[in-house]
Formats: C-alpha cells, sequence, structure tokens
C-alpha cells in the first residue's frame, strides 16, 4: 500500500482557513500594492496606522461570514462568490467609512473610496476564481470507500457530498455480497471484501468509513484486514463521527440504544458561568429587540390594518425546557380561523399566511414579540426551536430522541433553524431534530456566535418561511 500514496486533499477545517486566510492575504496585499502605485492615502498599512488595519480586518471577516463567503458549497460556486463579495465589500467599505474615530477620516477626493471598493472586490474575486479553479477541483476531493451492509449507501453518499462538496464517496465494500455487478444502481463502485487492499491502492483512497451495523459487528476477514490498515496508519473512522463531522448534525436515525455513547452532554449546558452570561445577554438583546418592535410598531399596525385585518398578536401554547408548556407570543401572519379541522403543519408557500404576513415571516419581524418569553425566561435567544404539544406528542412516537431537545430551552433562533428548511413533514422534523441534538451536544460560544451570524444572513438574504 506504500507504493502508490492517496492524492493530496484538504480537510473541512483547512479549507476554511485556507479561504480566510487567502482572503485577508490578497485584500492587505492588494491595498498594499494600490497605495504604494496609485499614491492612495486614504488607506495605508504601517505602524501609525495599524488600529485602521485592525478595525478593517474585523469588519472584513464578520461580514464575510455574514454572506456565507465560508461556506464550502457556495465558495465551490462563482455566481454565489460573485454576489457574496461584492455585498461583503460594500458593507465593510460602509461600516468602514461609518467609524471615523476608529478609521481615516474621509478623503476630499472621492474617487479614493472608489478604490478602496476595487481594491478589495477584485483581489477577493481573483483569489476566489483560483480557488474555485484549482482547489475547489476532484484533485484535491477526499476519495472516501464506505463499508457497511445496513445502511442505504446512497443516502450515505449523498447526505455526505451534499453537505461537502470536495467528499467523494467511491464505492462501497460488498458486505453481503448482494448482486455480482462491479456498479451499484447508486452509480458508486462496489468493491469485494478480499480485495480491500487492492481497492485502496487503484483508486487512491484517502479514508474508509465504517457503517457496519452495529448489531450484527463485522464480518471476521474484513474485521481483520481493517485492523492491519490500522497498524499501517490509514484512516479508518466510525459513520456516526464522519456524519457529525461533516453535516453538523446527528444521525439519531441510525444509533442504536447506546445512544449516549455517540451523544455526550456539551459541558456548557451545566456550567453555570456559562448560563449566567447567556441569561444576562438574552436579557439584554431582548429588550433592545423589544424597543426595536416598539419602534417599527406605528408601520406593522398599517400592514395590518391594511393587509391582515385582524388582531395583531397570538398567543399558542408551545412546548419549552423539561416538557413544560408555555404561551408564546407572535405577531399574527395568518387568516382568521385558519386551523378549522385542527392543528396541522406550515408549509411553504402555505396558503393561509397573508400577503403581509408573508413579509413579516420572511423578514422574521413576526418573532420580534418572542423576545417577551426570552425576557420571562421561557425562552432563549439560542435553542431548539418550541414545538406545539399536539406535534411533540407525534413526533415524540415516531421519531428516536426526538424528547431529548427539551433539555434545554427552546430558542428564537438555533441550528436547525439556520441550517434547515422551515419543517413540513417528519422527514423535515427528523433533520431539524438531527441539527437541534448538534448544538446540544457542542453547545458553546463559539458555535452561539457562529448562529448568530447565520441569523443574520437569513434576515438579510430574505430567507425566513
Amino acid at each position: 500500500m506504500s507504493e502508490q500514496r492517496p492524492l493530496f486533499h484538504f480537510e473541512i477545517s483547512e479549507r476554511k482557513v485556507l479561504l480566510r486566510l487567502f482572503d485577508n492575504f490578497c485584500v492587505l496585499l492588494s491595498l498594499s500594492l494600490v497605495g504604494i502605485i496609485f499614491n492612495f492615502d486614504y488607506f495605508r498599512i504601517t505602524s501609525d496606522t495599524w488600529t485602521w488595519t485592525l478595525v478593517f480586518v474585523l469588519y472584513f471577516n464578520i461580514f464575510n461570514t455574514v454572506f456565507e463567503l465560508y461556506d464550502l458549497r457556495k465558495a465551490s460556486q462563482w455566481d454565489a462568490s460573485l454576489q457574496n463579495v461584492l455585498l461583503s465589500t460594500a458593507l465593510t467599505v460602509l461600516f468602514f467609512m461609518l467609524t471615523p474615530y476608529l478609521t481615516p477620516v474621509l478623503p476630499e477626493n472621492r474617487l479614493q473610496i472608489l478604490f478602496f471598493f476595487l481594491a478589495i472586490a477584485l483581489a477577493m474575486l481573483l483569489w476566489r476564481l483560483l480557488y474555485i479553479n484549482l482547489i475547489s477541483t476532484p484533485r484535491f476531493y477526499k476519495r472516501v470507500l464506505v463499508v457497511g451492509d445496513s445502511f442505504d449507501i446512497r443516502l450515505i453518499a449523498d447526505s455526505l457530498q451534499k453537505s461537502d462538496p470536495n467528499y467523494m464517496v467511491v464505492g462501497f465494500v460488498n458486505t453481503d455480497h448482494r448482486g455480482n455487478h462491479d456498479l451499484d444502481e447508486s452509480g458508486l463502485l462496489r468493491f469485494e471484501v478480499d480485495k480491500l487492499s487492492d481497492t485502496i491502492r487503484a483508486h487512491h483512497i484517502n479514508e474508509i468509513v465504517v457503517a457496519s451495523g452495529y448489531q450484527k459487528g463485522l464480518m471476521l476477514s474484513l474485521y481483520t484486514q481493517l485492523n492491519e490498515l490500522l497498524k499501517t496508519g490509514f484512516p479508518i473512522r466510525d459513520y456516526i463521527q464522519v456524519y457529525e463531522e461533516v453535516t453538523r448534525r446527528i444521525p439519531v436515525e441510525h444509533v442504536d440504544k447506546h445512544f449516549y455513547r455517540y451523544f455526550p452532554f456539551s459541558r456548557s449546558n451545566q456550567n453555570k458561568f456559562y448560563l449566567l452570561v447567556f441569561r444576562v445577554l438574552d436579557m439584554l438583546i431582548s429588550l433592545l429587540g423589544l424597543i426595536f418592535g416598539i419602534l417599527i410598531l406605528p408601520f406593522i399596525l398599517i400592514g395590518n390594518l391594511l393587509a391582515n385585518r385582524g388582531s395583531l398578536f397570538y398567543r399558542q401554547e408551545r412546548v419549552g425546557k423539561n416538557g413544560k408548556v408555555f404561551s408564546i407570543l407572535k405577531l399574527r401572519t395568518m387568516t382568521r380561523d385558519a386551523e378549522p379541522n385542527g392543528p396541522r403543519y406550515a408549509e411553504k408557500n402555505d396558503c393561509r399566511v397573508t400577503r403581509f404576513g408573508k413579509f413579516l415571516r420572511r423578514s422574521r419581524i413576526d418573532e420580534i414579540p418572542q423576545f417577551y418569553n426570552v425576557l420571562k425566561g421561557e425562552m432563549s435567544l439560542i435553542g431548539p426551536r418550541p414545538e406545539r404539544p399536539v406535534f411533540v406528542r407525534e413526533l415524540s412516537d415516531s421519531i428516536p430522541f426526538y424528547d431529548t431537545r427539551h433539555v434545554i430551552k427552546p430558542g428564537l433562533t438555533g441550528w436547525a433553524q439556520v441550517m434547515a428548511d422551515y419543517g413540513t413533514c417528519h422527514t423535515d422534523s427528523l433533520l431539524k431534530l438531527q441539527y437541534d441534538l448538534y448544538y446540544i451536544k457542542h453547545r458553546g460560544i463559539f458555535l452561539d456566535l457562529n448562529i448568530l451570524l447565520k441569523t443574520l444572513s437569513t434576515v438579510i438574504f430574505y430567507r425566513g418561511q
């Protein structure tokens, strides 16, 4: 196996670091060259102006994150990269100009602002074009072989490759000996157990993912070969671990009765200092959110009067922490008597939603009254979305570990809300549960900040449902 080493590849975290590192390097280099060549004096990188550079880098990285420039799927698409680079650059320049105490005074020659914008945007676009054509290509894909007979190989490949475009499932080991074809109907190559080492060399496999049935275990011959590969340092990983790392959610439908072996709770769930700081931030942000809601209330009243024609607010029972039911407060977005035949899931393009209600939902303005629930302590700023009791009972009966999402307070926003589409069926609820459990497992300050930035992206791109 040492005769031909697997092709070089970048891990997910390595590509994100690479993107961010070269974004900063290329832009700062571009600004330096523009300053030297064109005598550009609005922004200079010197020892006397280090605060300007620090403020610029801060704004630059924040808006790059908000506009999803480190989403690997979008980073590999030129159209999405072009749009997001221009938006991020525009906001970076705008905020840089609006903080004159920390940044240089506006130049007399306003064309320098245009040079400032172009120097940032063109450097970014040139680097992103190189990334798409050189790095985000098959030569740097991670080539993976899946071992196992109890999982749907097509679903495994689709879920992993959809989350990470550079993650390539080449094929799988035929452990159950069903069928004699080399190519499975899913389009993936099928290999035999006794040819594992040859397969790794011939197809430049970088990693083996073991997705064998936990109840049946691995056959002896396969186990022996995997053990020999491990001794040589070849990477062999468990499917649950890989799925969680690549998709950033937990595949509860594939976890057996030993669930807590794979799902240890985050220390933050019991960390008193973290919870205290989190609660203080909840209260401060809730007060600011309610003040903002009061300021825009006249416009909402006018829109509600013209397009909703009914009560402005409505209350609804939801399930909170430890299964406790509370009354959530929201702006009404549906027609009156929207559920004559009993509760049902909201749907995409739901006919019950009014024209003004659609605007409130897409902009997330309808959720501003929930800051009141956060202030009362019934909800938190970040956490699983609270569901109605009738749906909780239904989903708990059909989805394993669904009640586990109630170990923390429900949230105004959350990992599932920013990563998944609006839940309209059992499958969507399962997907959102996977994200919710990932948050409960990995809850911490960095994940919380990531969720807040992604929430800003959701509002800016008008993705509410």
